[in-house]
């Protein structure tokens, strides 16, 4: 997860400050509403990568005395974080920026130079989005990308893509509004211009915003990190029945999980306690992001009185491969 996930920030990072850079000298000299807009959006995706990174940082440190569970919601927050930059600063700049010039359209000086520009930029975006979508589709395999999107526990790997897609969308937008503008000779064009790229960050920060926000509050974990625990448990010597799998994600490997069991009858305290370590043992062997594991020992009458209906808990074959 980790070396991947800083591979696709680091190549958005550089790409980004380069074309924010580049971005904001064209806008400058040309006096392009579109282009400014652009630079905004280069330099909002070039802290976000910052974000991103610290947020990477923080999650990975150890358990301590105040955060038993390890830190790993930091990447959460700090991605959420990130889709609010996008929104409130991206999105609202631009659409500030367009009203603006439609209130006073100026006209776009040296229009050769934003062409020249947005072309780089394009190459450059292009090359950060292909690092994206390379590691974006080694977890895609064969689902959509909405639904990829939507059980992803890693933000980077899809945030950045979304990034770079309204990256590339926006690009092609400010290059149509120049184009409009100088070619019907109203600079209106290039205002509208800078709405429609507003438009784009918006939608992709709500879908960010989203997903975040549902990985922040605590998501469930994959269905297969749920089924091998109930596996590893059920095939245990002295584990009478599984009755349900409490999963709860907190980075994007790390996951907390509740077990609650049946034990066969007559055992006295210390089997129980040598079945439960071979039960952690056999868990951790099968799934290593399991980092905290609770067992409660409960009949299966108990453990649907009790919480059965709010628990992933479905039944398990224990002969199932």
């Amino acid at each position: 997860m980790a070396d991947g996930s800083k591979t696709v920030v680091y190549a958005a990072l550089a790409g980004n400050l380069l074309i924010a850079v580049t971005k904001g000298i064209a806008a400058a000299i040309t006096g392009s509403s579109g282009m400014l807009s652009e630079a905004v959006h280069s330099l909002v995706d070039t802290g976000n990568e910052v974000l991103l990174l610290y947020g990477m940082k923080r999650s990975a440190q150890k358990p301590d005395e105040e955060h038993p569970l390890g830190h790993g919601r930091e990447l959460y927050f700090w991605s959420f974080v990130v889709a609010v930059l996008i929104f409130g600063v991206g999105a609202g700049v631009s659409f500030y920026e367009g009203v603006v010039h439609l209130a006073e359209p100026e006209p776009i000086k040296r229009p050769e130079i934003s062409y020249i520009v947005l072309g780089l930029s394009f190459l450059f975006e292009g090359g950060s989005w292909f690092v994206a979508y390379r590691e974006f589709r080694r977890i895609q395999g064969s689902q959509t990308l909405v639904a990829t999107i939507r059980d992803s526990k890693d933000p980077p790997k899809f945030m950045v893509l979304l990034e770079d897609s309204a990256a590339l969308i926006g690009i092609a937008i400010a290059l149509a509004g120049t184009w409009a503008s100088v070619h019907f000779n109203d600079p209106r064009f290039d205002g509208y211009a800078s709405i429609g790229i507003g438009v784009v960050l918006a939608a992709v920060s709500i879908i960010l915003l989203r997903e975040s926000k549902a990985l922040l509050i605590g998501e469930r974990a994959d269905p297969a990190v749920r089924d091998a625990v109930a596996r590893a448990a059920s095939c245990t010597p002295g584990i009478e029945r599984v009755n349900g799998v409490l999963t709860v994600q907190l980075a994007p490997n790390q996951v907390f999980v509740a077990l609650s069991l049946k034990f066969e009858a007559g055992m006295d305290i210390e089997v129980v306690e040598r079945i439960v370590t071979d039960v952690e043992a056999r868990v951790r062997a099968e799934r290593p992001e399991v980092i905290a594991l609770f067992l409660k020992p409960q009949t299966r009458e108990a453990y649907h009185a009790s919480r059965g209906r709010l628990l992933d808990a479905p039944q398990f074959d224990p002969s199932a491969p």
